[in-house]
Parts: C-alpha cells; sequence; structure tokens
C-alpha cells in the first residue's frame, strides 16, 4: 500500500499527464468523475495544512485555535452554487491561480528542503485540476476560452499584503490553507450537484430564489458537526 504522501504524487502526475499530452478526455461522465475525486482528495487537511501547523509550531500552547479562515478571501459553498457551469469553471480555475501565487509566497518561509514535499505535490495536484477544468470547459456549451491550461511560469496573482512579522505570517499561512482545504470542499459538493449531461447550464442551486452574481459570500457557520478527523465541517 502506498504512502499517502506517496499517493498524492501518484494523484498529480495522473491529474497533470492527459492535458500535458496535448489531449482530454471527451467522455464528459468520466471527467466529471475524475474532478470529483480530485476534489475530495486535495480538500483533505492531512494533504497540506496539517504538515504547515505542524512545521510552523503552530500546534502547541492553542495556537492551533486562531488558524480560521478569513472570511471573504474564498468563496462559499452558497455563492458558488449561484453560478452557472461556465462561470463555476472559471471562478475555480482563477482562484486556484491565486493559491499557486500564494503557495510560493508561503515556500519562502518553509527553510528545510524536506518540509517542501508536501507543498511542492500541492502544488501539482492544483495544476493537474487546472487541467482538468480546462478539459471540462470544452465539453460545455459555449465554451470559456480564459480558462486556459496552467502556465508553467508565475502566475499574475496579486501579492498578499507583506505581513514583516514572522509569526503573524505564519498565521495568515495557516489561515489561508484552512480556508482553500474549506474551499476544495465546497468544490467537491458543487460537482456532485452536476447532472448526466453537459448541457444542462442551469444554476447549481436548487434553491431558485437566490439572487444571482454574488461571488463573494463569507464561511457560513451552519452545519457544524463532528468530522473525521483531518476532514473540514461542510
Amino acid at each position: 500500500m502506498l504512502a499517502l504522501c506517496d499517493l498524492g504524487l501518484v494523484l498529480g502526475l495522473l491529474f497533470l499527464s492527459t492535458p500535458a499530452m496535448g489531449s482530454c478526455l471527451d467522455n464528459y461522465q468520466e471527467l466529471l468523475g475524475q474532478l470529483q475525486k480530485q476534489a475530495d482528495f486535495m480538500q483533505h487537511t492531512s494533504m497540506l495544512l496539517d504538515h504547515y501547523i505542524s512545521i510552523q509550531g503552530l500546534d502547541k500552547d492553542g495556537l492551533k485555535e486562531h488558524c480560521q479562515e478569513r472570511p471573504g478571501v474564498f468563496p462559499s459553498k452558497d455563492a458558488l452554487q449561484r453560478l452557472s457551469r461556465q462561470e463555476f469553471l472559471q471562478i475555480l480555475n482563477n482562484t486556484l491561480g491565486h493559491v499557486l501565487h500564494r503557495l510560493r509566497t508561503l515556500q519562502k518561509d518553509i527553510p528545510k528542503a524536506q518540509d517542501l514535499e508536501k507543498l511542492n505535490i500541492a502544488k501539482l495536484n492544483i495544476r493537474g485540476f487546472k487541467n482538468n477544468i480546462h478539459c471540462m470547459a470544452q465539453l460545455l456549451p459555449g465554451s470559456l476560452e480564459k480558462t486556459e491550461p496552467t502556465p508553467t511560469g508565475p502566475g499574475a496573482s496579486p501579492s498578499p499584503t507583506p505581513i514583516s512579522d514572522a509569526f503573524q505570517r505564519r498565521l495568515e499561512g495557516c489561515r489561508f490553507l484552512h480556508g482553500y482545504h474549506r474551499f476544495m470542499h465546497s468544490v467537491g459538493q458543487v460537482f456532485r450537484e452536476w447532472g448526466q449531461s453537459p448541457s444542462r447550464s442551469r444554476r447549481h442551486s436548487p434553491r431558485r430564489g437566490l439572487r444571482k452574481g454574488t461571488h463573494r459570500t463569507h464561511l457560513s457557520s451552519r452545519n457544524k458537526r463532528l468530522m473525521p478527523r483531518g476532514w473540514l465541517p461542510r
């Protein structure tokens, strides 16, 4: 049985391989299933957040309690559900581009090479996921030209506001990663609401009365339940 880090590397290479070879899956159900599995895999805090908390010493003296998502950084599940499929893919693609940019920034505060393994695996997984987003966009009616494969160079996402205090930088990094894993949990839920056909471009949410056009809302505090260790609440 593969170790968890080895599994992450294998999945990352698998996710990246098809688009990198210049072709995409043309089977909607197969590609949707792969996107769902990727989102499920990437939402798990053991893949990035737990490791970051440990190496930054935030697992001591109750510091972990301060590692909570900062509202407004990532779209909420409700906001994502209000989008059409094309809009959802565009927001998802752009948000993950920002995540890649932040991971490169966080990398500067991790001096030991052996501690960078999970971060590098996470970046590989995100790039593979973004390429599958590009592939899915080509299958949907009204394909979005702006949803393109991930470039190999640095992204154009704006840099976070510089923080001089090293401890505050660690806390902000922890909060960002907490939000990232929660966001990927929401993404997986939205993908599961998609139907059997790529031609259905209605809004995801069954609640028809919701206002359209709201792309960023705060993380809801409802439905807090005990979850298995390493998983974020819905």
